[in-house]
């Protein structure tokens, strides 16, 4: 039998909720409407009330705050893809390919996947995505560059994308 588990991370723009299946990533809600809806949603959509417990998000609590520092390009942690079925896997698996500091249309992300013309599905994919940030759908942007709503939070996606930026600019930039 699996255990499902929890923990809150102390995110940069909101508590972020970190939903385990064993010791795989099952789901990251970036929790702008209040960590009690993100428990009560990830309940209902897995059957089980997860139990809190640090434990299993012990190395992602690191990624993630590596990567906030800016010192992390990709994120090493086990996903669960019981969520996420379909069309919505292939894309994000898309997602996960478009580099650091780097952004991708979601034309170009269909073409990635193997739909060419299912950009409509792209965006969909990523607004429903259980691993925000994990799966950097924040480098996924509008054909004409602009970088659209974000599950309505714009300034998060605009917050990581200039992480990405400035990290990747001190990078380029000889000391």
């Amino acid at each position: 039998m699996s255990t499902v588990t929890s923990t809150v991370y102390d995110g940069p723009f909101a508590p972020i909720l970190l939903t385990f299946v064993d010791d795989a990533l099952v789901h990251l809600d970036v929790a702008h409407d209040g960590i009690d809806l993100a428990r009560a949603a990830i309940a209902q959509r897995l059957g089980v009330v997860p139990d809190p417990d640090p434990a299993p998000a012990r190395d992602a609590t690191v990624q993630l705050d590596e990567f906030f520092a800016g010192r992390r390009r990709v994120f090493e942690i086990p996903l669960d893809w019981r969520l996420v079925t379909g069309f919505t896997r292939s894309a994000l698996e898309a997602v996960r390919r478009i580099p650091y500091g780097e952004v991708a249309s979601y034309g170009e992300v269909a073409i990635m996947a193997g739909s060419p013309g299912a950009a409509r599905a792209v965006g969909t994919a990523c607004a429903m995505t259980p691993f925000s940030i994990v799966v950097p759908v924040h480098r996924v942007v509008r054909a004409d560059g602009s970088i659209g709503e974000y599950g309505g939070h714009p300034e998060v996606k605009h917050f990581l994308l200039d992480l990405e930026n400035e990290a990747a600019d001190r990078l380029r930039t000889p000391a």
